[in-house]
């Protein structure tokens, strides 16, 4: 094929499978489907010959051998207990103050994000556990609800993150530095959202009541010190074992993974709580997360060679560099339509079809990757709180009592998309705040 007809192919392919997920089809078969239909009108049959070699090469890629690793060490300590200890001490730490359980809830979901990077594990763990503490004590379902399904989601951002190591591994960028370049707008991110809740129990105090003084009281008098310590130490040791060898360049991603699986399970037999059924649990679950991550891999992995076979990310980059398009423009074009995207298809479908086809524009653009990495991340973030279909606040709902409906879920996820589009808007007029810290690191 030649001539127009030969460029407008790959973008008919995209709009086929966009369509496609809209309507409802499975992910991984709508990919690799469309796109072995559109490799054979393009390649013909020899286009048999290159796709098993592509998806060879996906599968034996080392780095992606981080995925079940993580996923296998988050959900190994959600079934330690380690989430209910950490909620618990923190709720009484700052349960005085208003708005006290608010701000140990996005504590706690900024250190379980640091040590599972797992959305779902986080936002039901938190759901169950602190959800009807909140309400119970007269919190507003707004207020609880946005809390929660916001705070859950850091897993997003904050390393070690699936999605950092997927973006990591198909914009080519080093996942050490993905990791490294997210840490401060993580904080970042956090810090407003603990701002948020001081500043709305002081303008709104009977949004947040105190925790009463009796169970103030009643913490005090079983070792607290010691209750806190432990609550503490043990997030905070694989923390520092699995980003601090990253960090430390003890250890690749990948292998700081394995620490992290390891570590896991180590302190959930400290715990006593480590089984033969909970390791059947935890290996089954891990199994069922890898597989669904691994056959969307495969499905993108077949998209990938059509549309690149059929230049279709020339075709793109020519038309943007013949637009005389400013990079700051067609950024700003990428990030809004990610974030549109985000209310209708899961983070992982953006990651596998949408980032392959703008990347190379980046690159001839002259944009950092490793930057783009990172806002892409902080966007996708927002595809699991953006209704309707946030799944963030699927999982809430799931576990959510009868009195908590789908409008106060919507209401009060709001104010923390507005912050979180504000964050990113920061770190777009401050790249600084990605590139700084692994170039200090790596003592460029």
């Amino acid at each position: 094929m030649e001539g127009i007809m030969a460029e407008m192919l790959p973008f008919i392919m995209f709009a086929a499978i966009f369509l496609l997920l809209m309507l409802g089809y499975p992910v991984a078969l709508t990919l690799g489907g469309v796109s072995v239909l559109f490799g054979l009108v393009a390649f013909g049959t020899d286009f048999f010959s290159l796709l098993p070699l592509r998806i060879w090469g996906t599968m034996t890629n080392y780095v992606l051998l981080a995925v079940p690793l993580f996923i296998f060490m988050g959900v190994m300590l959600e079934k330690s207990g380690i989430a209910e200890k950490l909620l618990e001490t923190m709720g009484m730490l700052f349960g005085r103050f208003r708005g006290g359980l608010g701000i140990s809830v996005i504590v706690v979901g900024a250190l379980l994000a640091a040590s599972t990077g797992i959305v779902g594990a986080t936002v039901v763990t938190m759901g169950l556990m602190s959800l009807p503490a909140m309400l119970k004590r007269g919190y507003s379902p707004e207020v609880a609800t946005g809390t929660i399904a916001a705070s859950g989601t850091l897993g997003q951002i904050i390393p070690p993150s699936i999605v950092l190591v997927l973006l990591g591994s198909i914009l080519n960028v080093s996942v050490g530095d993905m990791f490294i370049g997210a840490m401060v707008p993580g904080l970042l991110l956090v810090v407003c959202y603990l701002l948020f809740i001081v500043m709305l129990g002081i303008f709104r105090p009977g949004l947040m009541p105190p925790v009463s003084d009796d169970e103030i009281r009643d913490f005090k008098g079983t070792s607290p010190v010691k209750t806190v310590i432990q609550a503490f130490f043990i997030p905070f040791a694989l923390v520092l074992a699995v980003l601090g060898s990253i960090f430390a360049g003890i250890a690749s991603p990948t292998e700081a993974a394995a620490i992290g699986a390891f570590g896991a399970l180590l302190l959930t037999l400290f715990q006593r709580k480590l089984s033969l059924d909970v390791l059947r649990s935890v290996m089954r679950e891990t199994t069922w997360l890898t597989s669904m991550v691994f056959i969307i891999l495969v499905g993108a992995s077949a998209f990938s060679l059509v549309f690149r076979g059929m230049h279709g990310d020339r075709y793109l980059t020519e038309m943007i560099l013949q637009a005389n398009l400013d990079p700051g423009y067609f950024l700003a074009i990428v990030m809004v339509g990610v974030f549109i995207a985000g209310f209708f298809i899961d983070f992982i479908e953006i990651i596998f079809i949408v980032v392959p086809v703008v990347a190379p524009v980046f690159t001839a653009l002259g944009i950092d990757l490793l930057w783009i990495g990172v806002l892409l991340a902080m966007n996708l973030q927002a595809s699991f709180l953006t209704p309707p279909f946030g799944f963030s606040l699927f999982y809430l709902k799931g576990v959510a009592p009868k009195e908590v409906t789908t409008g106060h879920l919507y209401r009060g996820i709001i104010p923390f998309i507005v912050i979180q589009l504000v964050v990113l808007a920061f770190i777009i007029l401050y790249p600084e705040l990605v590139t700084w810290l692994p170039e200090a690191l790596s003592g460029r």
